[in-house]
């Protein structure tokens, strides 16, 4: 099977996929990996005053705020990034990351439905999307994949519709983790009949760095906050993730009637758009190691997460 294919059991798979497991993935002891919604409600003010920020003249009462991937563990009823969180949007619904996008409700018991004005937000959404392995071996590419005699890698010529757009030549043993299903699922919220603000937070690199600046691929696993590079262990017990291509995004949503798409870094994005949130929250209190400030630096601080994550936003 293709590693997408294995992919996609090992994270959605109904009974065994790391995603649709009840177990705590997100935090310090007994987790997988720290992210923003570890921050709490801190992360939820700081995403909805930059959202009204971005809806300039418009009133964000009219709009509905739709959060696609949230992680179940921190949902429970009512949970996601607005849970507790005084907000001026009409309404919130939350999805979690394991409830798929359809194009009918026949298809899904729960599709994401969006039309009228809306705020579509996600954080780490895109990045858990299952991905195609290729490698250029002997002057062509190949496509990884995994066998069915035990989970072994193996490597197949390429179809004659190459799924994915791959350069004519590249380096002896180049390897390029395709993120060709995070496409699909922007294509299937960007078509939806619905207008305002989209706004991704999540980890990727242009396409010249992918195809020519990562050599050895993007693929990685975590557990237990050790990342790691053998995907093919603990089925279903390993996250497995791969940075999005934030061109393929971008112009996936021009496509769709967005303006020009904006990305940056998690820390200028904020800084930029819940400028005076910030100044508010930095100044209300003197105690400089307060919750809320060191929640802030994890969020801001280039070493943290500031500069680990990018966020993508565009209006329509």
């Amino acid at each position: 099977m293709t590693f997408a294919r294995f992919m996609e059991l090992c994270l959605y798979h109904p009974v065994f996929g790391y995603y649709r497991r009840a177990a705590v993935r997100i935090g310090y002891a007994e987790a997988d990996y720290f992210t923003a919604a570890a921050s709490g409600s801190v992360f939820g003010q700081i995403v909805a005053a930059a959202c009204v920020s971005l809806l300039g003249e418009r009133d964000p009462g009219k709009y509905e705020f739709v959060e696609i991937g949230a992680e179940p563990a921190l949902r429970g009823a009512g949970r996601g990034v607005l849970a507790g969180v005084a907000h001026p949007f009409r309404s919130v619904r939350t999805f979690g990351i394991a409830e798929a996008i359809s194009e009918s409700a026949s298809d899904s018991p729960a599709p994401v439905n969006l039309e009228g004005p809306c705020v579509v937000f996600s954080n780490e959404l895109f990045d858990a999307q299952p991905f195609n392995r290729f490698i250029f071996r002997g002057g062509s590419w190949r496509e990884l994949g995994v066998g069915f005699e035990g989970i072994v890698p193996v490597e197949r010529e390429l179809p004659s519709a190459t799924p994915a757009p791959l350069p004519p030549t590249a380096p002896e043993g180049y390897r390029l983790d395709a993120p060709l299903k995070s496409v699909r699922l922007l294509e299937q919220i960007a078509s939806r009949p619905w207008t305002g603000l989209f706004v991704a937070i999540d980890y990727g690199k242009g396409w010249e760095e992918l195809s020519r600046g990562t050599p050895a691929g993007t693929a990685r696993a975590y557990h237990r906050h050790v990342l790691s590079n053998d995907l093919l262990a603990r089925p279903g017990e390993q996250d497995l993730t791969c940075h999005v291509c934030w061109d393929w995004l971008s112009d996936s949503l021009a496509r769709h009637g967005f303006g020009p798409a904006q990305l940056e870094f998690q820390e200028a994005f904020f800084l930029h758009n819940a400028a005076d949130w910030l100044e508010a929250a930095i100044t209300a209190g003197s105690d400089p190691l307060s919750p809320l400030k060191r929640s802030l630096t994890q969020l801001l601080h280039p070493s943290h997460l500031g500069q680990k994550f990018q966020v993508l936003h565009a209006r329509r």
